[in-house]
């Protein structure tokens, strides 16, 4: 299904007119917050307050975990035939109102319009139709075993899932874990990042719209230290699916050690490094280097950050990356024609601005590096040069249009470089010789390795990484690794033939 419009879409129109849910979803019922309390959720494009939110805390996440654990044995019980097309219907839904998504994740969180029009909103509507159609032919074990036995394995879903997603990609990566979850036959309890509740909540009402029973999907808007906290401490949440900073999931951690155990499944910080060699197609690198970084307004966990050149062709590559790079020039997220759009936050944008006045003095501005205007969150697509590799642009995550170069003289020193960091997410290398490849493939710690390309990903492929970037998958079968336990069944076969 084609999700790109025929005609031309006068997006601030659209604006003017689109009704923001700001009510939390709990059994099946869009309510206000049980203290009466909001919060505001702001156009970072503009400063505009779009809407009051309800401000979801504990005792919303009681009612939601609640209404979850009562609908859990239904859902449970449900076969996974059934599920999976509640799950296509949701995906078709998505897809029906593809345009409104994209307009709410822009208007939220800063985005290009036509980013969430192209690839999020469809993205999304990609993965639940994945797990809505594969649920169903994924077959349990049957091990080997001793004469007279039998064992089958099964996987069971664990219960009450919580599930809380960032805000650069808040429809996407609520997909990532609430399609999954949902298809093994858990119950989900959602907390959207505060700065982008909007297409959670519209989720939420799709998936009752597709017949999806109540309390099986609950959306509690909040703040990270209220609600988010909450559900990592309640006692009757069977595990915890999170994606976000490095620091955050740590207190999840904690969490789940100071309540009941739950599992915690992390998708954390990366500082992904993307490595070019000099037989390499530089002008294909170029182009793909300056999307890595600048696309989403370098606000991606996996953003190839650190740009590794070899030597040999360094000021020739800057060259063509600063040619790259003016695709990516911020503007109106409400325009079709802008190559990125605005940080989520003046917070973000100050702490990204902080960065590069750290850039300055550890390094030098090679490109950009300055905030454009008065009004919104927009910052020039920066490249930073002559910087020491124990410089702090260089090992933290600075999460927004900042990219750092490196240089390299041989193979062994680009492997060096790459793995001389906490994270280990993704990164990209870019050679025309396949054995380079293979090896640098199997040398470099990352979750994903992009051969001349840069953060390849599928709904079918897994997503996730080693070290400070957390640990378990999202996309793929092996997502449903997280939301099951593996029972046997151990049969004593008695008697013997006649």
């Amino acid at each position: 299904m084609s999700t790109i419009p025929d005609a031309p879409i006068d997006w601030h129109a659209r604006a003017r007119s689109i009704k923001f849910p700001h009510l939390a979803f709990i059994d099946g019922a869009a309510v206000a917050a049980r203290s009466g309390e909001t919060f505001a959720s702001v156009n970072p494009a503009t400063g505009d307050v779009l809407a009051e939110v309800a401000s979801c805390d504990a005792a919303d996440v009681d009612a939601a975990v609640a209404a979850a654990r009562r609908a859990f044995p239904g859902w449970s019980a449900t076969s996974a035939f059934d599920r999976g097309r509640i799950l296509c219907r949701l995906a078709d839904l998505i897809e029906r109102d593809v345009e409104e998504l994209a307009l709410l994740e822009s208007l939220d969180s800063g985005k290009p319009v036509a980013d969430a029009l192209g690839g999020d909103v469809p993205g999304t509507a990609a993965v639940f139709r994945y797990y809505g159609e594969a649920i169903d032919k994924i077959p349990g074990e049957l091990p080997p075993t001793a004469d007279g036995s039998i064992a089958l394995v099964t996987r069971e879903p664990l219960g009450v899932v919580g599930a809380v997603v960032p805000w650069n990609f808040p429809l996407d990566i609520a997909g990532w874990k609430v399609a999954p979850a949902l298809a093994a036959g858990n119950t989900v309890v959602l907390k959207p990042a505060e700065e982008t509740p909007f297409t959670a909540l519209k989720l939420a009402e799709l998936a009752c719209e597709a017949g999806l029973p109540d309390g099986v999907l609950n959306v509690v808007p909040g703040l990270g230290h209220t609600a988010g906290q909450a559900l990592g401490r309640h006692p009757d949440v069977d595990c915890v699916a999170f994606t976000g900073s490095t620091e955050v999931g740590k207190m999840f951690l904690s969490y789940s050690g100071e309540s009941n155990m739950k599992q915690i499944w992390l998708e954390c910080g990366g500082k992904s490094p993307n490595v070019v060699f000099a037989d390499a197609d530089l002008d294909a690198a170029a182009q793909k280097a300056a999307f890595g970084i600048f696309a989403n307004q370098g606000e991606i966990c996996s953003a190839n950050s650190r740009l590794l050149v070899q030597r040999s062709v360094l000021d020739e590559f800057l060259e063509l990356l600063c040619s790259a790079a003016a695709d990516y020039a911020p503007g109106d997220p409400l325009d079709p024609g802008s190559g990125a759009g605005a940080l989520v936050s003046d917070k973000h944008m100050t702490r990204v601005l902080e960065y590069i006045d750290i850039a300055r003095k550890e390094g030098r501005i090679f490109l950009g590096g300055n905030r454009i205007g008065d009004v919104g969150c927009f910052v020039e697509p920066t490249v930073v040069v002559d910087t020491g590799r124990d410089a702090r642009v260089v090992r933290e995550e600075i999460f927004g249009p900042v990219l750092v170069v490196l240089a390299f003289d041989t193979e062994e020193e680009a492997i060096e470089i790459a793995n001389d960091t906490e994270f280990g997410l993704a990164a990209s290398v870019w050679t025309t010789d396949i054995n380079r490849a293979l090896r640098m493939s199997k040398s470099l710690r990352a979750g994903t390795v992009s051969i001349n390309t840069v953060d390849a990903l599928s709904p079918g492929t897994p997503f996730g990484g080693f070290g400070a970037s957390g640990f378990g998958s999202d996309l793929s079968l092996r997502a449903l690794d997280k939301f099951t336990g593996s029972k046997t069944t151990w049969i004593s076969v008695s008697g013997t033939a006649s």
